[in-house]
């Protein structure tokens, strides 16, 4: 199992990118944070979700 945002899903094996696309991310205007390390957005197509990962993802909402 992987915790995501605090969920338990079922998605070891995937694609971060796939993950994030499959779930509605937007492609900008977001950070993510594997195992307590940011992902460079570079790297989301290439880093494997593997079980037992905590991720964060974090949205940018701007205001004023």
């Amino acid at each position: 199992m992987v915790r995501i945002n605090g969920k338990e899903e079922t998605a070891a094996g995937m694609l971060l990118k796939d993950y994030l696309e499959q779930n509605g991310y937007p492609a900008g205007g977001i950070a993510v944070e594997c195992n307590e390390r940011i992902v460079a957005k570079h790297d989301y197509e290439n880093y494997v979700i593997t079980d037992g990962d905590v991720i964060e993802v974090v949205s940018f909402v701007g205001g004023g």
